[in-house]
């Protein structure tokens, strides 16, 4: 019988598992996915709140504050990309100045350190293409910006270093109390644990009330949409930029990214289909009508891409983390800020399970992790040095993002590693640029049959029936 299960691998299980890596235990993540970060946590925003809009003495107020505290020195302990910007909420009318004077008080109720309410002056100072319309803005200093995947993946790989499993492709169908445990239905056959931790996201009310049928949860999965605008536009804003939030979420933004691109989105739709995550033609003309309230001519002609994630919102609008029935911790209902919120649910969660368990600390436990090298990032000097070394680092696959065949055999090659070609876009990058893997794509799917040990056909987009190839049109040689 293992220690602990954990459903789910984005994010909050990620860092869970990590956390709990800190103690002497047997710890199994399942995913129903092939990989790391294949949910919620792979389409967001990825901005680190700093934690001022949500409701004062919620549960998720005060992890979004303390995640937000914790995730600085997890970026050096991790090695993930991370950039402290700062953030605005911006006013557009006298109107609405009470509503901007209570996001601030609220703020300063949660501890969220260094708010200010400055005037348009100061605003158009940091900002220079702020709209017209907008007469003041909250500031945040401690809003960030992160890599989303860069962040789940550093909490994986260390949770791997200090010897948890993954087991991917595994649906979770069931959970059922047994003697000393839980058992644990799932596509490969049953399993059996001391304490199941429920991080399954949008389908975490599923497992909660198979575990919990007297206290009924809903995850309503809420649909963002998103464009991603290629590094030539991703300078046009310095901050994160809010518009005051509304009864749905926190409204359109417009954020830099750590790797230099502009992102603008999300909408925020209910729906009933947990796992429709399209882009409509409706969402993105909602967010081309909002998106320029707050940033006046947006350059949206330079859009790559557009996508859309899902949030596991629960009615009651807070995060559910606790013992839901004996050995059975939830970990659900981890919208927005979850991202934000991550570092502190992971801390939360393990200590809970660790409690239940009696699990002693283990001495060997190592916080770090090194991140993919990348050779961009080096003096020319030390580049030359590297290449000299392993030739792999100096062939180009990917040009539009200049990554390199040593960058994707690191991603390949590390634990967990990638197995598809989406799976080395968000760890490495290659297929992000301005050409959607349209010229990489065939190289890394060699790279990836070669080191994988599987014909080219066998190689996949995303895992399961996402095939490349499905078949050949001329005869062999």
């Amino acid at each position: 019988m293992t220690d602990i299960i954990i459903v789910g691998a984005g994010v909050s299980g990620c860092a869970i598992a990590r956390e709990l890596s800190r103690y002497k235990a047997d710890i199994l993540v399942l995913d129903k996915e092939e990989d790391v970060c294949c949910g919620t946590s792979k389409a967001n925003s990825a901005i680190v709140h700093a934690g001022f809009d949500a409701r004062h003495g919620s549960l998720m107020a005060r992890l979004n504050v303390e995640g937000s505290k914790r995730m600085p020195t997890l970026a050096k302990e991790l090695d993930f990309a991370y950039d402290q910007c700062g953030s605005l909420v911006v006013c557009l009318s006298e109107a609405d100045r009470p509503r901007l004077q209570a996001l601030y008080e609220n703020g300063v109720a949660n501890g969220v350190e260094g708010l200010r309410i400055i005037g348009r002056e100061e605003l158009l100072a940091l900002e220079p293409h702020i709209a017209g319309e907008a007469v003041a803005a909250l500031w945040a200093p401690t809003g960030a910006i992160v890599c989303p995947f860069g962040l789940t993946y550093a909490f994986a790989e260390n949770a791997a270093k200090n010897g948890v499993r993954f087991q991917f492709d595994t649906a979770v169908t069931g959970v059922k109390p047994i003697e000393g445990g839980w058992r644990v239905e799932t596509s490969r056959g049953p399993l059996e644990a001391r304490l199941v931790v429920n991080a399954a996201g949008v389908h975490a009310d599923e497992l909660h009330n198979m575990a919990a049928p007297g206290d009924p949860m809903q995850i309503i999965p809420r649909r963002g949409d998103y464009f991603l605008l290629d590094h030539a536009a991703g300078d046009y804003v310095r901050h994160t930029i809010f518009q005051l939030p509304g009864p749905t979420g926190k409204g359109v933004l417009v954020t830099p990214t750590v790797h230099g691109n502009l992102l603008v989105g999300p909408t925020s739709i209910d729906i009933e289909d947990k796992e429709a995550t399209a882009t409509t033609a409706a969402g993105l003309a909602e967010i081309r009508a909002k998106a320029g309230l707050a940033v006046k001519d947006l350059p949206l002609r330079q859009t790559i891409t557009s996508f859309a994630g899902l949030r596991a919102h629960e009615p009651r609008h807070d995060f559910f983390i606790g013992e839901a029935a004996p050995g059975f911790v939830d970990c659900a209902a981890i919208e927005s800020p979850g991202l934000s919120s991550a570092p502190a649910i992971g801390v939360m969660a393990a200590g809970i399970a660790a409690g239940i368990l009696h699990l002693e600390k283990d001495p060997a436990f190592d916080p770090t992790r090194k991140g993919i090298l990348d050779p961009k990032t080096l003096p020319f000097a030390q580049r030359a040095e590297l290449i000299r070394q392993n030739p792999a680092y100096g062939q180009i696959v990917c040009r539009c993002e200049s990554v390199t065949e040593g960058e994707i055999l690191d991603a390949i090659h590390r634990t967990p590693g990638a197995r598809s070609l989406d799976g080395v876009k968000r760890r490495t990058r290659a297929g992000m640029g301005r050409c959607q893997a349209g010229f990489c794509s065939p190289r890394v799917m060699e790279i990836l049959a070669r080191e994988l040990g599987v014909p080219l056909s066998e190689v996949t987009k995303a895992g399961g029936r996402s095939k490349i190839i499905v078949g050949v049109n001329k005869d062999a040689l």
